[in-house]
């Protein structure tokens, strides 16, 4: 009996031990946090040891455990319809707002998920609930968009899929089809969802046919840059939950098909040292020195590498392409775009690229909405159901589903 009791005391430290990491007290639910970070590390190292033993890519064997602990069939409820199609060869979940009594057409937003270019889908509870609260509160067409993910496709893949979905249900027949008003359609999408959603954006305005076609982009901490992993925030929360610095690092090597071997040169930035002429040259979009205000740039000094390691871009060039990073895009490019929302939060490494790119668009002269949360952690908007509920993330919801619909 003693003995067991010594097992089971030491088996609860080995638990806290994994589960415990300092976190910053300003954080909503620490406690919370703590154990859905835990979770997500063992999944990461279970996907690891299925990759190590030959079985599958790390990242299959890692959404496999996503999206059967959270996928949800296309159900309909009384005030949404719920449906799974595809807009020109790509998959996509229609979730159909009643439409109020006095209104013919209704709005619209096409949502993209996070997940790193390669996690999460369209059809698990978190984006599934998400866009039924904004087709039910909005009474409007949420498509959410089933991109294809790395490692079965990489970049610029992604941005094909969400752009030919968009485009397909900008169709006039396939608008009248959903009773969409085609002047009240909106973008929208977090994390690497935001990358897509701005790339997407960005195009859209190069394109005749298509321009002001969208009214608003909504963008939820997005992942805008590959090209400085030392902004402040990036070293304010290299290593603080949802997403360390080097996971985010590895996600970029992953949608590039890149060389792990360079992660640990990138993070010190030697991948746009002095020495790469066109990473010089695009750096200057993204200084944030003056991109940033005090109180966000704190005492934190840049990290310039007078030379770096060459072999990065040659072997990895995407890294420098805009459609990439829309962040460094350029100043014409950016005053097309339409009015802006940007959600940040304060213990997120991506909260930098956000806060940059609502300064850009500014002086691009674009209506833009900064919104941020000093409590917010990346990742946060879509934990609002027991057990991973946290005040923040009901809080995050509602802020964006209440800029949109007083905005579109």
């Amino acid at each position: 009996m003693r003995s067991s009791c010594v097992l089971l005391a030491a088996l609860l430290a080995l638990a806290a031990y994994y589960v415990y990491i300092p976190l910053p007290g300003a954080v909503s639910d620490p406690w919370k946090l703590m154990l859905l970070d835990a979770t997500f590390r063992c999944a990461q190292q279970v996907s690891n040891l299925i990759q190590s033993l030959g079985l599958s890519h790390h990242l299959i064997a890692l959404n496999f455990i996503i999206v059967s602990f959270g996928k949800k069939s296309a159900k309909s409820s009384p005030k949404v319809q719920v449906t799974d199609t595809d807009f020109d060869g790509v998959e996509v979940r229609v979730f159909e707002g009643s439409p109020k009594p006095d209104e013919q057409l209704r709005r619209s937003v096409v949502y993209i998920h996070g997940g790193g270019w390669a996690l999460a889908s369209a059809r698990i509870s978190y984006y599934d609930q998400l866009c039924t609260a904004m087709a039910e509160e909005l009474n409007a067409v949420i498509v959410s968009i089933e991109y294809r993910l790395v490692p079965q496709v990489y970049f610029p893949e992604q941005i094909y899929d969400v752009v030919r979905a968009t485009r397909y249900f900008l169709r006039p027949e396939v608008l009248d089809k959903y009773k969409v008003d085609p002047g009240r359609v909106a973008v929208s999408g977090d994390s690497a969802g935001g990358n897509l959603a701005a790339a997407l954006g960005q195009q859209f305005t190069s394109v005749d046919s298509l321009k002001n076609k969208l009214k608003l982009q909504a963008l939820i901490y997005p992942v805008l840059q590959a090209l400085d992993f030392n902004t402040p925030s990036y070293q304010q929360n290299m290593n603080t939950p949802i997403l360390p610095r080097h996971i985010m690092v590895k996600y970029w090597v992953d949608y590039f098909k890149g060389n792990y071997d360079f992660v640990q040169a990138m993070i010190v930035n030697n991948h746009t040292s002095l020495d790469v002429e066109k990473a010089t040259a695009l750096r200057a979009r993204l200084n944030w020195t003056s991109l940033l205000p005090p109180s966000i740039r704190k005492n934190y000094k840049p990290v310039v590498q007078p030379t770096g390691d060459a072999r990065i871009t040659q072997e990895i060039p995407q890294l420098l392409d805009v459609a990439s990073s829309p962040l460094v895009a350029d100043q014409e490019v950016l005053q097309r775009l339409p009015k802006t929302y940007i959600l940040t939060c304060e213990y997120d490494v991506l909260r930098d690229d956000g806060i940059m790119y609502a300064k850009r668009l500014e002086s691009a002269g674009v209506n833009v909405t900064w919104d941020h949360f000093e409590d917010g952690f990346h990742g946060c908007m879509i934990f609002t159901s027991w057990p991973t509920n946290f005040s923040v993330g009901i809080r995050t919801k509602n802020s964006y589903i209440k800029w949109l619909d007083q905005n579109l």
